[in-house]
């Protein structure tokens, strides 16, 4: 192996540490602010703690399994091609969305609130949040009751247990498209639950993060187009 070849592998590998650090720091900023301060604060900042249903808190619980599942996807391919190209878009989209994912849980543990949702995936979603009307809802094709999880798949565009084991198994070009599909179709998913944040959501910060979610996550739409063009293959819709 030359020193070349070694620099992808051993760049994953610090990767791998630096996502872990970064989980844990989002997890660890939120949860040392909510022991900040004295009981006074934290009395004058309860009014504003969303509600366990609120779209705050659907928002948060479910773009963090979203986002898991990107990671996942990303440390797949990282062993199933040598591309750089690939690689290196598979390591920015692991490291930013581990980081988001523990932002997000964070939140959720800085407010007290459970990360696990007792109803349906994409609740917050459906009409009928207060104070929102229906105008607020367009755009949102395919959210809420519209998609029906089936094999491991929870939410829109989230890939199937089977389409995650056909890339376990998948190798070179044929990884590397595969994985670019699944990602648009996970990013244009995650693109339309963050637009849906952006409008519902109340927490500034959560609309903040929702936004630049969708900036970020367009622009590697239109990069994983041109990559799929340049291999001869297109999204799969």
């Amino acid at each position: 192996m030359t020193a070349a070849e070694r620099v992808p592998r051993v760049g994953w590998v610090a990767g791998s540490a630096v996502v872990l650090a970064l989980l844990f720091a989002g997890v660890a900023t939120v949860a040392s602010a909510r022991d900040d301060g004295d009981g006074a604060d934290r009395a004058a900042a309860a009014p504003g703690t969303p509600a366990a249903d609120s779209a705050d808190a659907g928002f948060a619980r479910d773009m963090a399994v979203h986002h898991q599942q990107a990671v996942e996807m990303s440390f797949i391919v990282r062993d199933r091609t040598k591309d750089e190209e690939v690689r290196r878009l598979a390591y920015d989209i692991a490291n930013t969305q581990a980081n988001q994912r523990g932002m997000l849980l964070g939140w959720l543990d800085l407010w007290e609130l459970p990360k696990a949702a007792a109803g349906q995936p994409m609740d917050w979603m459906a009409a009928g949040h207060e104070g929102h009307s229906m105008q607020d809802m367009d755009g949102m094709e395919g959210m809420g009751t519209g998609h029906r999880a089936h094999d491991g798949s929870l939410m829109p565009g989230m890939a199937t247990r089977t389409e995650l084991n056909r890339l376990r198994t998948a190798s070179g070009k044929a990884a590397e498209v595969l994985y670019l599909r699944l990602m648009t179709d996970h990013h244009k998913g995650g693109v339309d639950m963050a637009r849906g944040c952006a409008r519902l959501c109340a927490v500034k910060a959560e609309q903040r993060l929702a936004g630049g979610m969708v900036e970020a996550q367009q622009s590697e739409l239109d990069a994983m187009a041109r990559m799929l063009a340049a291999r001869g293959a297109g999204p799969r819709s």
